[in-house]
Parts: structure tokens; sequence; C-alpha cells
């Protein structure tokens, strides 16, 4: 799996990276590296006891995690950029520059379409038209493309392409 920093790891965990990375960022004294690890390290461990059970999550639940304390720094910058809180804004996109580093690369347009087409047809080839190919058409490119493409982005591109 390649990473937005380049990194490529087949071996190590995410948690295990993180946990590394933190090590590293508190050796560097890098306050943002070093907060925002430890924010998502807490994300993750809240998300593995949430339930009634705690369990051990996955790299790919791990990645759910990931895109949402992304999406939560993301909407955040947009909000404070909005109300004239540069200072603030700034920080949350530090944050989320930290966070991007533990996401897999996003997979490109032109692979992605590919995809979406290939399940468009097929679903046409099954008879599954329109608004009721919807879900069938999500569910195949979301297990063909895994953490590589955002759930939003491929639901919009499957509803335009239908």
């Amino acid at each position: 799996m390649r990473w937005h920093d380049g990194a490529v790891s087949d071996a190590v965990s995410i948690k295990e990276r993180l946990q590394a990375d933190l090590t590293s960022a508190m050796k560097a004294r890098d306050d943002v590296a070093t907060a925002t690890i430890r924010m998502i390290r807490s994300a993750i461990t809240t998300a593995e006891v949430a339930g009634d059970e705690a369990v051990e999550l996955s790299d790919d639940d791990v990645i759910g995690v990931l895109r949402s304390e992304a999406k939560k720094r993301k909407e955040a910058a947009e909000v404070y950029a909005a109300n004239g809180r540069d200072a603030a804004a700034a920080t949350e996109l530090a944050e989320l520059a930290v966070v991007e580093r533990y996401l897999p690369a996003a997979m490109g347009d032109e692979e992605l379409i590919a995809i979406v087409d290939d399940e468009v047809a097929a679903a046409r080839d099954s008879g599954a038209e329109g608004g009721k190919a919807m879900g069938v058409v999500v569910k195949a490119v979301r297990t063909s493309v895994g953490a590589a493409a955002d759930g939003a982005r491929i639901a919009a591109l499957v509803k335009q392409r239908l």
C-alpha cells in the first residue's frame, strides 16, 4: 500500500507506524505532529472500545477512522477560514497534513472512472439500471478500490455515470 508521504508498507500496521512516528515526533520536538498523532491514536482507541466488546481494528477500519479525522479537520479549517480565523484554520490544515500521511494515496480519476464504468456495464448486463443499480454498483466499486477512494467520491461518480 502506498501512503501519501510516499512510504510503502505491507508488514507494518498503521497503528505500529503511528507509535513509531509518535516517538520520532516527540524526539524531534514536533508539537503539531506529536499532538495530532496522539489525537489519532485516541480516536482509534475510542473506536476500538465503542461497542459492547472491545475489538482490535484492522488497517481498513483504522483508515476509516483516519478518513473521519481528516474530514473533521478539513471542515473545521473551512469554517475557521470563512469566519476570518486564519490562525485556527492554519492549525487545522497542519493537523490535516499529518493525518493524511497515514491515509493511502487516493486513486486517480481516470482509474476510478474506468472501474465505475465497468461495474455500471456489469449491472446493466444483469438487468439493473438507474437508481436500482446504484447500491449494487457502489458496493462493487468499493470492493474493487478498497481504501484508495472515498465513499462520497465513489457515490457521486456512480450517480453521474448511471
